[in-house]
Formats: structure tokens, C-alpha cells, sequence
């Protein structure tokens, strides 16, 4: 059974108030004096309803010899202008250019069933016939479902015949949802095919998708971009109807953009807490997110999210998180634009006129100033931003746009701002924020980046790693220590010690960054090699005289989304390359890895890879988060019971802990090795 047959009863429902609406609309913009020819009219009250507001010259034809009798019986005496004809829409006995106006009701999703050659060498006389009998100017009017082949074949038709192409999308009823009757899961849409005269060479395409019934329509670039607009909007139908009925779908999201650009606006999640017992006021809650803090674990993640909505102790919770590159004037503009919006996802059983609160983190969308964008050949598109946190501090980060909420680093900044950068910044923000931003203003791009502080847990804990050297003295003398690419651990590490580093970062663009916008600088003790770290290591291991480091640290993202290990990328922890990596560690050494796998069977096995090369194997899960940071060492009676682990942490913290150093005094060593297991 075809999709246009199975819903007919649903579609006549559903566009029983809009399609008149709709077509009145357009019929208006050329005038009551028309010339309005219904195709496959049947039964359908459309033309008395266009015959009744002022729009006498109608004809209606269809091949049905009972439904036009009908319609001429019914029609008789109440519209007399009005005619009905039994007539082939695909041999109309019409002479060219007899119409201004093209209406059909459905009679194309009616003859386009499928897609075998009979049923298209149908359609193309039908459309063929259409475009004949309408003058240049004219309109095709098509109410349809636009399951994807009858879109596909409608636009493909009038576009190579030089049509412009708009697709509206019919309005629901505003009390639609107070029915007895179940919404409708997929939306009615207009087709409107406006003709234009021939004109020599390649007919210019326009194709346009119109969401609202008055909106201003979106140019679209071909008829592959309309058809997928097209779909996700019955895909957003579709949601709205299961989220209308049932609760607990599982993670949802959606993306809902600016009109005009198409470009994300504001990404919304929704968390449903079935064990909340309802109440009249715990229906429906939105959550907005303050701009810069979507990638913490409490908005970011779903679990987190889940946490979020319990505790704030309604049945549905959305989550509404800001994308940077929009502007957004305030609490109050951005829950005027989303009002309307979000009512369509409120859970079944909320009481009408009811009031949806609006939530947010200290009554403000947060500050997010973005400092530096640009393109890296290897790693795409980035941007450098200052956000606000929590404790009213602000943090640097940088963000790669093709995984925009994954924060690549992040550094905290110091509060110290020079009086010049002060004054153009307050300046800067009369022009662009609003009233109710908070005084504090984000870092001048030359600021002093915090080097004692690290934000992210698993860097803290891949330095309390370095307690599993038994020796601090080992990090205050020449041995060297291979850290991460370029980034905060290195700053750390480099500010704390006196050892020398080799740094591997492959991608130059990273380099300048780390640079020019979170401190970083080289000296003698720290290097940077520009090179991709699985070369780097392989030309170490291959030498007549190795190198020996006493740290080896890999904290790699894997650029393929397909996998489930996200860093780091396999060939990192391939067994020949684990040789390599062991061929130039010291006897006492440690190697440590932050691994994140969210494919069990595949971290498993990782994980009995890694314990073939080095016996002696730590874990020290990251709570709240995916990531692991695995300690890696050579020698099985190097192993340390969990107390004299701490007890080593405690030490390399005291010898740490010197005047001149930078130490974040909330940082304790042994904290982070408490949870450490042996695998």
C-alpha cells in the first residue's frame, strides 16, 4: 500500500483548514478576476469555499461522470457560474493559455503511486497538459504530501521547464492539538509552480521552501537541497507527533535554524524523567544554556542532561544550547523566538494555558566571545573563543567547528586586564551586548593564560601519572618527558619542572595558536617538532642510538567520527607501534595514555594489546566522562599498592611545590590516584 493511500483519511483531515487557506493566499496576489481551472476535483468543497470569498471562474474537471454529477446537482442553483466538466486531465480539450490558475487538490500524489514507466509517462501528459492550458505567469497550485517521489518528480518537471519552484509547508490548526483526533505525524505542503516565458539558453532554476504559512521563503542552491529541506521538516512532524504522545523516546535532538541563513540557531534536547510523579506546574520546563558551557558534562552529555532534569523536577526538560556565530540579544528576546517553537514538543496531558517556565544558570545566557577564527588545511575549521564559567572566571578554548562540543583545550585565564584592552573592550560592548551581560569582561586576546591550572580532569590525572616514577628527582634534572601534541599539558609540565620536553604536534596551524592565544613559547627545554607523532616515534625507534624518555604521553583525537574509539586513533595503539613506543622508554619509565572507546568489545581489546607490550597496566576512570587514562609500565614488581601510590603522589607534590612554581592549591595529587586500578 502506498503512503498517499494509506493516509488519505488523515489527509483530508489535516488539510480540510489549510488548503483553502493556503490557496486563497495566492490567488489573492493576482486578484478575484481569475481564470481557475480544479484538476481531479471529486467531491472536494475547495471550489465552493473559493467560489464563496469572490472567485466565480472556476472550472472543475474530473474523470469520475458520478462526482461531477454530484457537484453539479449540489452546485446547481447555489453557484451558477461555477462549471463541472467530465473531462482527462492528461488530454484537456482546452485551448493554450485558457488559465491563470492551477489547483489540484491531491490528484498528483493520487495518479503518482509509483514509480514504474506507466505511472510516469502519466504524469508527465498530467504536468505536460497543466503547463498548456496556463498562461506565462500562471500558477500551478499542488496540495500534496510530497512523499519524495512525487516531490522529486514535480520539481524535476517544472524546473527543466523554467519554472520558478516554491514549496510552502501548510500551516496546522492553532487548536489542533485540543482534538479528539490524533495529530497528524506528516505535514501537507503547496506546491506553487509559477511559469515563465521560454527565454533563450539554460533556463535560470529557482527553487524557494517557505516553513510558515506567511514566512519570508529560503532560496535554496538545486532540488537536491529543497528535497532534503523538505524532508527534515516531515521528520521534525513526525517527532512532534511521537513526543505529543509518548514520553520516553530515548535522546532526542533537533537543530532548529535561522530562517533566513539556514544556518543552527539553537540545538534543543529532550530529557524526559518518567519517575517524576506529574503535578500541574511539572509539566514542561525549558532549560537554556548559557553560551561557552554546552560542552560541560552537565549539558553536554546525556547523562548529564538526565541528571539536569531530575533535579530540576519536571517531567520534560529541553535543553536549549547557543550556537556561536548567532547574535543573541538576551533571556527575553530568546524566549520570545522560541515560544511558539517549543510548545510544539510539550509532552501529552499538559494543561492548556499553562505557563512553561524558562530556566537558566544565574538568570543569563552566559558570554561568549570568540577571539580568533580561521581554517587549518588538517584540521578544518576552528575557532579560538573566551566563555565565562561558573565562578564568573573566563576560559580560552579552542574548538574544532567540525566537533563544536569538544573542547580541543582550554585554558584559564589570569584576571588581570591591561587599562587599553579594558577600555576598547567596554566600548566594543555598548555597541554589541546586552544590558543584562555582566560587568567582568572577557581576557584581550595578549592576556597571560593561568599556567598553573589545568581544566580538564583527565590532564590532571595524566600528571598525577608521573608519581609512578618513583624518583621526582627524575623531573627536576636533565631526563627528558615526551608530553602530548602542543597544549596545556606541556605548559604545565614545563612550568613545573626543569626536565626537557619533546612536544609532537602534526599540525603547524595548532602551533600558531598555542602561541599567539594560550602562551605557549619554546625554549631550551621545550621543543616542538612539527610531524605526525606515528613517524615521529618510528624515526626515534629506528636509530643506531635510540633516545630514552623517562614520560611518554599520548593524549591523540582520531579525526574519523566512524570509530568507536575517539582518541586515540588506532594505529596509535597497533602492536608494532607499542614496540616502538617501549623500544625508547626508560627501564623505570612510564607510558600514559588517555584513552576514549565507547565500543567495549574494541577497548577490551585494546586494552589486552597494551598489557602484551607493557605488563603492568593502571586505569583511572574519569567520572562523568568517557575517558580512561591508562599508566603503562614495563615491569611487573614496579607495582604499587594504592597506599604507598598516594603516598608517592604526595611526595612528588611536596617536591612540586616550590617557590617561583605555579601550583593550583586545588589540586591535590593523590585525589587523582585514589580510584586507580590495576587491570
Amino acid at each position: 500500500m502506498t503512503l498517499a493511500r494509506k493516509f488519505k483519511h488523515q489527509w483530508a483531515i489535516a488539510t480540510q483548514r489549510g488548503k483553502s487557506f493556503l490557496c486563497l493566499d495566492h490567488l489573492h496576489l493576482v486578484g478575484f478576476f481569475l481564470q481557475v481551472l480544479v484538476i481531479g476535483c471529486g467531491n472536494s468543497e475547495l471550489s465552493e469555499q473559493l467560489y464563496d470569498v469572490g472567485y466565480q471562474d472556476i472550472v472543475n474537471i474530473d474523470i469520475s461522470e458520478v462526482a461531477i454529477k454530484q457537484m453539479k446537482e449540489r452546485n446547481a442553483s447555489r453557484r451558477p457560474q461555477m462549471s463541472f466538466l467530465k473531462m482527462d486531465m492528461t488530454q484537456m480539450e482546452f485551448a493554450d493559455a485558457s488559465f491563470q490558475v492551477v489547483l489540484d487538490k491531491g490528484t498528483l500524489d493520487a495518479v503518482l503511486t509509483d514509480e514504474e514507466e506507466k505511472t510516469l509517462q502519466q504524469v508527465d501528459r498530467m504536468l505536460a497538459e497543466v503547463g498548456r492550458v496556463l498562461q506565462v505567469g500562471g500558477r500551478y497550485l499542488c496540495i500534496s504530501l510530497a512523499q519524495a517521489h512525487v516531490l522529486k518528480k514535480a520539481v524535476g518537471h517544472f524546473s527543466r521547464e523554467g519554472w520558478m519552484v516554491r514549496v510552502h509547508q501548510v500551516a496546522s490548526s492553532q487548536d489542533q492539538a485540543l482534538e479528539a483526533e490524533p495529530r497528524f505525524s506528516l505535514p501537507v505542503f503547496a506546491f506553487v509552480m509559477t511559469k515563465f516565458r521560454p527565454g533563450p539558453g539554460s533556463a535560470l532554476q529557482i527553487f524557494e521552501l517557505c516553513t510558515q504559512e506567511q514566512g519570508k521563503p529560503m532560496r535554496l542552491e538545486s532540488a537536491e537541497r529543497l528535497a532534503e529541506a523538505v524532508q527534515q521538516r516531515q521528520q521534525y512532524a513526525w517527532l512532534r507527533s511521537r513526543l505529543c504522545c509518548k514520553a520516553g523516546l530515548g535522546s532526542v535532538s533537533l537543530d532548529l535554524c535561522d530562517g533566513d541563513t539556514g544556518e543552527p540557531r539553537y540545538t534543543l534536547h529532550v530529557v524526559d524523567s518518567p519517575a517524576v510523579k506529574p503535578s500541574r506546574d511539572n509539566h514542561f520546563a525549558i532549560f537554556i544554556i548559557p553560551q561557552g558551557r554546552e560542552t560541560e558534562w552537565l549539558f553536554g552529555m546525556e547523562e548529564g542532561r538526565k541528571q539536569l532534569a531530575a533535579s530540576a523536577g519536571f517531567r520534560r526538560l529541553i535543553t536549549v544550547a547557543l550556537h556561536r556565530g548567532q547574535q543573541y540579544e538576551g533571556m527575553d528576546s530568546i524566549q520570545a523566538e522560541l515560544s511558539a517553537r517549543v510548545l510544539e514538543l510539550a509532552p501529552a496531558g499538559m494543561p492548556t494555558q499553562q505557563q512553561v517556565p524558562f530556566l537558566s544558570v544565574g538568570g543569563d545566557i552566559g558570554v561568549r566571545t570568540v577571539q580568533h577564527q580561521a581554517c587549518s588545511p588538517l584540521s578544518g575549521n576552528y575557532v579560538v573563543e573566551d566563555v565565562q564559567g561558573d565562578d564568573r572566571r573566563y576560559f580560552r578554548r579552542l574548538i574544532f567547528l567540525s566537533n563544536r562540543n569538544v573542547v580541543q583545550s582550554e585554558a584559564r585565564l589570569l584576571k588581570d586586564v591591561s587599562h587599553r584592552a579594558q577600555k576598547k573592550r567596554k566600548k566594543d560592548r555598548k555597541k554589541q551586548r546586552p544590558a543584562e551581560a555582566p560587568e567582568d569582561l572577557p581576557a584581550a586576546p595578549g592576556q597571560s593564560i593561568d599556567k598553573s591550572h589545568l581544566c580538564c580532569e583527565h590532564h590532571k590525572a595524566m600528571i598525577a601519572g608521573l608519581a609512578l616514577l618513583r624518583s621526582p628527582e627524575l623531573l627536576l634534572g636533565k631526563p627528558d618527558a615526551r608530553p602530548p601534541p602542543v597544549g596545556q599539558v606541556s605548559l604545565h609540565i614545563s612550568g613545573l619542572t626543569t626536565s626537557c620536553i619533546d612536544a609532537v604536534e602534526i599540525d603547524p596551524s595548532m602551533l600558531e595558536v598555542a602561541t599567539q592565544w594560550f602562551g605557549f613559547s619554546q625554549s631550551d627545554r621545550m621543543k616542538v617538532h612539527i610531524a605526525d607523532g606515528l613517524d615521529y616515534i618510528s624515526s626515534l625507534a629506528g636509530r643506531e642510538v635510540r633516545p630514552h624518555y623517562n614520560v611518554i604521553m599520548f593524549d591523540v583525537d582520531s579525526k574519523d567520527p566512524t570509530l568507536g574509539m575517539s582518541c586515540p586513533p588506532p594505529a596509535f595503539v597497533d602492536h608494532n607501534f607499542l614496540q616502538k613506543v617501549k623500544s625508547i622508554l626508560t627501564p623505570e619509565g612510564v607510558f600514559i595514555l588517555n584513552l576514549v572507546c565507547r565500543d567495549l568489545g574494541l577497548k577490551d581489546s585494546v586494552l589486552t594489546g597494551l598489557k602484551a607490550v607493557f605488563p603492568l597496566l593502571y586505569v583511572r576512570r574519569i567520572e562523568g566522562e568517557v575517558n580512561e587514562i591508562l599508566f603503562c609500565q614495563l615491569h611487573l614488581e614496579q607495582k604499587l599498592a594504592t597506599p604507598e601510590l598516594l603516598e608517592m603522589a604526595q611526595a612528588l607534590e611536596q617536591t612540586l611545590r616550590k617557590p617561583g612554581r605555579g601550583w593550583d592549591d586545588t589540586y591535590i595529587l593523590s585525589d587523582m590516584l585514589k580510584t586507580v586500578k590495576i587491570v
